[in-house]
């Protein structure tokens, strides 16, 4: 399957291929399913014109011996001792039968005795057909047919009535020798291998489109690719030439849209200082604030369009570091400007157990000590992100909270606020772009923090969500750990 490179052609060319193998595994079963038949039907007409030539003293049927047994053979026949007979093996099994004369024919048949000697098994005579109307020939048939169905060259011993015991070899009518050469597996053999060639061609093409799939899905996470490589299907390899080049597109755009806004950034820089330093001569102390804040909002909204674009660029490179430190080192940094913000530590969280036959209740425990909490991840990104949380907590509440929270698979960076009556629902309204609360006039803001906080959240492979908590909302950063 490694040599199938497009699905259109060496798919189109396997199925073809599987269809073939199909019609050449029906031929083969069907001719041997034939052959067999004609070689059981042979073995039982065999049967019954040897029924009838032992009746009437004629020939055998062509294929079939019948040999009289010695003196001693005959003693030990008719004492029941077969396996001792010259010729036969002292390990054969015996398997007696006996076929009652027939009186409806003109001439009174005698009973014929047989005892059939094998070194593998002990015939099954249930399987011998067995009519009302059944004639002694056709029970010798039935008989001869199933010494046929089974690969044991068998040797009969038979008496017919009183007459002395004969020895019948058929090993040319119903002998493993005699037997048709059984297709049968071959056929079925060739039949898994086209079923399997398609149902591989199948899971192979799946796996491989679902794998770039997942890859795609995935592609913002922390240490994926700048670019995809694959091997496999011309049509995925297409695809995937298709993504690579609107990647780059992307990336392109948006490294020309952060020159565009740094230099902005920068060619405001000047006006914005000289702006200042002209407004602090005004005499007016009201305008001169009003002057000073429409300045800082303005170099604000810019620095805000920045660091989103660069987040979306993807541009720091990442890290492992403590995310416990981190966290702890931004709340140090806003306690030392008396702004009301709390580290309250690594919360442990609980982990169900699996469920147990002998117990109703699943069992709960918790993850060892993980104080440090070493994460992968970009450092000053991240911070602006916890920042930002921050930053919505102390405006629309009293104060913030941060916490910890860690499984063994993921992170998630607690932010608390108190005394915000806004719900989830409008707050996660406020992670699109310049979404603003309604009470805008009170606060300060561009529209951009949430936004860049859910943005950071998706680039470490997690998401930002916010739900109701015990004092006011709750805002939980969810990132891998690796």
């Amino acid at each position: 399957m490694q040599t199938l490179r497009s699905l259109r052609v060496g798919g189109v060319g396997l199925v073809l291929v599987a269809f073939a193998l199909g019609l050449l595994s029906a031929s083969l079963w069907l001719q041997s399913n034939a052959r067999w038949s004609a070689y059981l039907d042979n073995a039982k007409f065999a049967g019954a014109v040897l029924y009838d030539s032992l009746q009437t003293g004629g020939e055998p049927p062509v294929g079939v011996r019948i040999s009289p047994l010695d003196a001693q053979d005959q003693a030990r026949a008719q004492a029941g001792i077969f396996e001792q007979v010259s010729g036969i093996a002292p390990t054969s099994l015996v398997t007696n039968f006996s076929i009652r004369p027939d009186l409806t024919r003109d001439r009174i048949s005698r009973p014929l005795t047989l005892a059939v000697l094998s070194s593998d098994l002990r015939y099954p005579l249930a399987a011998v057909s067995s009519r009302a109307d059944q004639t002694p020939a056709e029970t010798m048939g039935a008989l001869t047919m199933l010494l046929a169905t089974y690969c044991s060259d068998p040797i009969l011993i038979a008496k017919l009535g009183q007459a002395p015991w004969v020895q019948i070899d058929g090993d040319r009518v119903w002998s493993c020798a005699a037997a048709p050469s059984d297709l049968r597996l071959l056929a079925a053999g060739i039949s898994l291998v086209a079923i399997g060639a398609l149902v591989t061609l199948v899971l192979n093409s799946s796996a491989q489109f679902s794998g770039f799939a997942q890859m795609l899905r995935h592609r913002n996470r922390i240490g994926g690719p700048q670019f995809y490589q694959t091997e496999g299907l011309y049509e995925l390899r297409e695809i995937v030439s298709s993504v690579n080049s609107y990647l780059a597109g992307e990336r392109d755009r948006l490294a020309e849209r952060a020159a565009v806004l740094s230099g902005v950034s920068h060619d405001l820089g000047t006006p914005a200082t000289r702006l200042k330093l002209r407004a602090a001569l005004i005499p007016d102390a009201d305008l001169r604030a009003k002057l000073e804040a429409d300045i800082d909002s303005m170099t604000g909204i810019i620095e805000s369009v920045l660091t989103y674009t660069r987040a979306e660029l993807d541009a720091e490179v990442p890290r492992k570091l403590s995310l416990k430190s981190l966290l702890q080192s931004i709340v140090d940094d806003y306690q030392d400007i008396g702004r009301p913000v709390e580290f309250a530590g690594t919360q442990k969280m609980s982990v169900h157990g699996a469920p147990s036959l002998f117990m109703s209740r699943r069992g709960v425990g918790s993850l060892g000590d993980d104080d440090k909490v070493i994460v992968l991840a970009r450092p000053v990104t991240l911070a602006r992100a916890v920042s930002n949380l921050i930053d919505n907590a102390l405006k629309y509440g009293r104060r913030a909270t941060v916490s910890l929270e860690k499984d063994a698979d993921h992170a998630v960076i607690i932010v608390q606020d108190e005394g915000n009556d806004m719900s989830a629902a409008e707050v996660e309204n406020l992670m699109a772009p310049y979404r603003r609360g309604s009470n805008t006039q009170l606060i300060d803001g561009h529209g951009l923090g949430l936004t860049i906080a859910s943005t950071v959240a998706n680039l470490h492979g997690g998401t930002l969500t916010f739900e109701p908590g015990a004092k006011g909302l709750l805002a939980r950063i969810t990132i891998l750990r690796r």
